[in-house]
């Protein structure tokens, strides 16, 4: 249900001679949350999560007396931000969950084209990246190979303690959402001096968990101000060049289909975040990948702009 007739807000960790703080923004200037709501527990977005319930009502409150009068603002454009959840509990990354990404996967791995996972009766599929690895919007990343790739997702942020939850419910259990970037370091994705035909070959940790590799942000946006999560437009580009160009009710599995399977495998908590796939237009589909220098910006409507700024280090040895 959208937050009809309240002063919209975003959700923030900034970086404060304290070290990291929650924070409010409204519109381009940001307040200190627990300063604003006048609870010291809501210094921190995790600890704002944990008590969602109750803490959406306060922050909404805050932000309201907040645009009309702006004491303690801070303007957004001159904050450090980190990862909005700092640090998530766990990070879980749904994989091949858009149809169009998929058969461009396979087409270029001369493979054939599979069958409608959803419509086979299969499960949703993910992998998951260390909490440290997330960090905030205009973060520097360094290089750690030669096929670094970008994935544009929507990300989920929990908000309510969730185990075995149907369907119709999961939705309920989210506080928010915000922009992800699953960086993916291609060349490192299989085991070298293993063979191809192992099923040992492959290197999660390798491709997708380098320091770095999960930028988030730059808020959480409150799911009640979202009017529809699976019709969000999403874009991706390097060097304002266009990359992917996509829409959220592209999914395979909904963002409800993939927190209630996981949460029939283990129970989610407030401060995990879920990044619900890519579409087609990443590096891999083309073999074209980013360098040193380069600037990458993921933007989803109703949430906001992501940028990271690709730097260079030397090359991990695999």
């Amino acid at each position: 249900m959208v937050n009809s007739g309240l002063v919209n807000f975003g959700l923030l960790t900034y970086h404060s001679a304290q070290g990291p703080r929650a924070g409010i923004a409204v519109g381009d200037q940001v307040v200190d949350a627990a300063f604003a709501t006048g609870e010291s527990r809501d210094a921190t977005v995790l600890s704002i999560l944990e008590d969602w319930d109750n803490a959406e009502a306060r922050l909404a409150a805050a932000a309201g007396s907040f645009a009309k009068d702006p004491a303690g603002a801070m303007p957004f454009a001159d904050l450090l931000l980190h990862s909005p959840v700092h640090w998530p509990v766990s990070i879980y990354c749904a994989g091949a969950n858009y149809s169009d990404h998929v058969a461009a996967m396979a087409a270029r791995q001369g493979l054939p084209k599979e069958p409608d996972p959803k419509e086979a009766g299969l499960n949703p599929w993910h992998f998951l990246k260390p909490p440290r690895t997330a960090v905030g919007d205009k973060a520097e990343i360094r290089v750690v190979s030669a096929s670094l790739d970008w994935e544009i997702e929507l990300a989920a942020v929990i908000g309510r303690t969730a185990r075995n939850v149907p369907v119709a419910d999961a939705l309920s259990y989210v506080a928010g959402y915000t922009v992800a970037n699953d960086l993916s370091a291609r060349d490192l994705s299989r085991r070298p001096g293993i063979a191809d035909t192992t099923p040992f070959k492959w290197d999660w940790i390798g491709q997708k968990c380098f320091d770095g590799s999960c930028p988030l942000g730059p808020t959480i946006v409150p799911a009640s101000q979202i009017a529809d999560p699976m019709n969000m437009p999403m874009r991706l580009y390097v060097n304002d060049e266009l990359k992917q160009n996509s829409n959220s009710g592209n999914m395979i599995f909904s963002i409800a289909d993939q927190i209630a399977h996981i949460s029939t495998r283990l129970t989610l908590y407030p401060g995990d975040v879920i990044l619900t796939g890519t579409p087609s237009g990443t590096g891999a589909e083309s073999g074209t990948f980013m360098k040193a220098g380069d600037v990458v910006r993921a933007e989803i409507d109703g949430i906001g702009s992501l940028t990271s700024y690709i730097r260079s280090i030397d090359s991990i040895k695999a």
